[in-house]
């Protein structure tokens, strides 16, 4: 049963999910889920510090947000043409997923303007070739001698990579600001590790004010976290690999948490695939973890996270961590209570 793809579906009224952040980050809705008990308990945001004690360690995903969305159009056809970059490669370049309509060829170029239109910048499709990967991923290469880094590059033509699901990808010029968690240090992910939304400067504060350790981890969320299941048997489904660290002083912290006594709360389901590879020693390198039943989890203790598509990888990461039965309930539930769904939507704790 757990194997089935179909076991994690679950119905979701379109109108719950959140096409605009909370006001304040930390009034988002939480609702907590007691492992034990089975209780449930309608909290906010605002309220984790109560959940938290002396010698307990919050683990968050660093990782920043790039500007990866990329629009413009099609040189030889006048076609739009939209990519999503993945990671940059030695060399110049640039490995993305791309939309158009037809066959773009080797050697095209296409034209990507920035979001005020002011700028542009003209790139060659050096690879473009769909057996190549498994997820149909091609390289670009920007035409000319530019000045300018990668990432300095993105930031004048890049499109903050809102989901399709919220406003059908269009950003506003809030979303610069609040698709970002207020820790991101390290740039690299193609979207927001969405849990960490949900914190300000002065929640981190109140939750460090009775000794509770907050601790970083990197994960450049890609592919991987995002690309749907297309296997009915979920053993059978590949999960894509990210780039992720765990520093020595991350390490430290956490094996000192434990010798405590204290607990590890882990920010978002790409903190707790960091957390589970790593198992509290320093790690540089790719993390493909796809955690689902019968998984036994060895370095997280409690998890925050959002609300998650139906038939996601990240849905049946928290199924494994919450107890199937119980994490389903917490849905329903949710869906009963109009919380708000996805990644500007509400959270849930699991403990």
């Amino acid at each position: 049963m757990y194997d089935s793809l179909s076991h994690y579906d679950y119905e979701l009224p379109p109108e719950l999910i959140a096409q605009q952040p909370a006001e304040n980050r930390s009034d988002a809705r939480l609702l907590v889920v007691y492992r034990r008990s089975g209780l449930l308990e309608h909290r906010y945001i605002r309220d984790l510090p109560e959940y938290l004690q002396a010698n307990d360690c919050l683990a968050v995903n660093n990782s920043k947000v790039i500007p990866a969305r990329l629009l413009g159009k099609r040189n030889k056809t006048g076609g739009r043409w939209e990519g999503l970059v993945l990671r940059f490669i030695s060399g110049g370049l640039w490995e993305i997923l791309a939309h158009t309509r037809g066959n773009i060829q080797n050697g095209e170029t296409v034209t990507v303007y920035s979001p005020d239109g002011s700028t542009a910048a003209i790139f060659e499709v050096i690879v473009n070739d769909t057996d190549r990967t498994a997820q149909g991923t091609c390289l670009i290469r920007l035409c000319g001698k530019g000045t300018d880094s990668a990432v300095d590059l993105l930031e004048h033509i890049g499109h903050v990579p809102l989901p399709p699901y919220i406003r059908k990808g269009r950003m506003n010029a809030a979303d610069k600001e609040r698709y970002q968690t207020v820790y991101a240090e390290h740039y690299g992910s193609a979207a927001a590790p969405t849990a960490g939304l949900h914190f300000t400067p002065e929640l981190l504060d109140r939750i460090k004010e009775p000794g509770t350790n907050i601790v970083s981890v990197t994960l450049h969320v890609g592919i991987g976290t995002f690309k749907p299941i297309t296997v009915e048997n979920i053993n059978e489904h590949q999960i894509h690999s990210e780039t992720a660290e765990m520093t020595e002083e991350t390490a430290t912290a956490l094996q000192r948490c434990r010798k405590s006594g204290g607990r590890i709360l882990a920010v978002g389901t790409t903190s707790v695939r960091v957390l589970e590879t790593a198992f509290q020693k320093p790690f540089a390198g790719e993390v493909s973890l796809f955690i689902r039943p019968p998984y036994e989890f060895r370095s997280t203790d409690m998890l925050l996270t959002n609300f998650h598509f139906p038939k996601s990888t990240l849905l049946i990461l928290v199924r494994t961590f919450g107890g199937d039965e119980l994490i389903s309930e917490a849905y329903r539930t949710a869906v009963k209570e109009k919380y708000r769904f996805f990644s500007y939507g509400d959270a849930m704790l699991i403990i």
